[in-house]
């Protein structure tokens, strides 16, 4: 996984068959917790498939910031850099 699209791609994977999001939601200036409903467990369940995908330890603080599809793909770029 390193592009962008591979990012996006392997998120859209985890929205669609864990959450239950319609893939055609999932654009990047989606807001995870307004507009893709997602919720606080949510993230946290989030946070820990991308740890299990990108094998790197992602801290809390790192995706507090996180609003957006395009913010979750930007935060795990920078983590696998």
């Amino acid at each position: 996984m390193q592009s962008r699209q591979d990012i996006l791609a392997a998120l859209t994977e985890i929205l669609v068959e864990k959450f239950e999001i319609d893939e055609a939601d999932i654009v990047p200036e989606a807001n995870l917790y307004e507009e893709l409903d997602l919720d606080s467990i949510d993230a946290v369940d989030l946070v820990i498939m991308l740890q299990e995908l990108t094998n790197k330890k992602i801290k809390p603080e790192d995706f507090k910031a996180v609003r957006t599809v395009d913010d979750v793909v930007n935060a795990i770029e920078q983590l696998i850099k």
